[in-house]
């Protein structure tokens, strides 16, 4: 989270704790939609840049049900500029995929399901075409986005520094951790690490836009059968993201153009699949409903 970038982002490396500090108030979009669709919602702080949040201080909270909860797990203050060197060392990689797991671990323990991945980190779409193109292979002008809104200008600036970070950091495609240490971002190692768990355990994982994705791309590089656990919640108006699910033979399931983050594209798909699981426990077959079958010949027409 909260990569310092250079010119990447058209908001202030600040805004990352300024969100989540409005997700502890229950006023994000991801807030609106986990009450709406009674899903449990769990922030982790892994090494915002800054000083450690606390969230005790928000006296305008909204009412939230089920509540969300807010995780200290911080590794560093922020990682390390990728453009000019290793985001982090890869002893701390492996700590981020540790940290992803432990909070699985803890999550599971409270029961669960199945689970959606998200993100808040102003820059952190720059790490994560990083990421996506050391594993495909792409051009980094292939999977940039305009992440917040950037123009033209901080658009091409944005493709050069993952050029940089990738010529700089020559990150390994064949070794995941290189390439997240190298490259990567705290909460890419998390997520990649909760996808791990999740698979492991055989619970499903709706994966949320262009930063979870990267991630999921990460988590199948440690092990190829974590793909089948994986969902899209969503195709987000990225070309970058289409070419990771893609990759992923992964079919999004809603396309409304999102550019938000958050785990919002999640949580519409984890809505979906909950639904879909429904129909299946409590819908009753014709028979149970006593509904009549076709005629044998129904259908077929008889000529003299």
């Amino acid at each position: 989270m909260g990569w310092p970038g250079k010119g990447v982002s058209f908001f202030p490396q600040e805004v990352t704790q300024e969100m989540v500090a409005n997700f502890s108030r229950g006023g994000a979009a991801i807030n609106v939609l986990a009450r709406h669709f009674n899903i449990r919602l769990t922030v982790v702080d892994i090494g915002v840049a800054g000083p450690p949040l606390d969230m005790d201080m928000a006296s305008d909270k909204i009412s939230q049900d089920p509540p969300m909860r807010l995780v200290h797990r911080r590794i560093g203050d922020g990682t390390a500029d990728i453009s000019e060197g290793p985001a982090m060392t890869r002893n701390q990689a492996v700590q981020a995929l540790e940290t992803g797991i432990a909070v699985f671990e803890q999550e599971k323990g409270q029961g669960l399901q199945a689970i959606g991945t998200g993100d808040m980190g102003i820059g952190n779409t720059t790490p994560s075409a990083a990421v996506a193109a050391s594993f495909l292979g792409q051009e980094p002008a292939r999977l940039i986005n305009r992440g917040t809104g950037i123009d033209d200008d901080a658009l091409a600036n944005k493709t050069l520094v993952v050029a940089r970070a990738l010529k700089v950091n020559r990150p390994d495609p064949e070794d995941p951790l290189d390439v997240l240490a190298k490259v990567g971002g705290f909460e890419i190692g998390g997520i990649a690490g909760l996808i791990l768990a999740a698979a492991a355990h055989r619970v499903p994982v709706m994966v949320d836009g262009f930063i979870s994705t990267s991630t999921a791309l990460l988590a199948s590089r440690f092990h190829p059968e974590v793909k089948q656990y994986l969902f899209a919640g969503h195709q987000s108006a990225v070309e970058g993201h289409r070419l990771m699910l893609d990759h992923l033979d992964l079919k999004p399931l809603v396309d409304l153009g999102l550019r938000l983050g958050e785990g919002t594209g999640a949580a519409f798909g984890l809505s979906i699949l909950a639904s879909a699981s429904r129909m299946a426990l409590e819908m009753l077959t014709f028979e149970q409903a006593a509904v009549s079958r076709p005629e044998p010949d129904a259908g077929s027409e008889k000529t003299g």
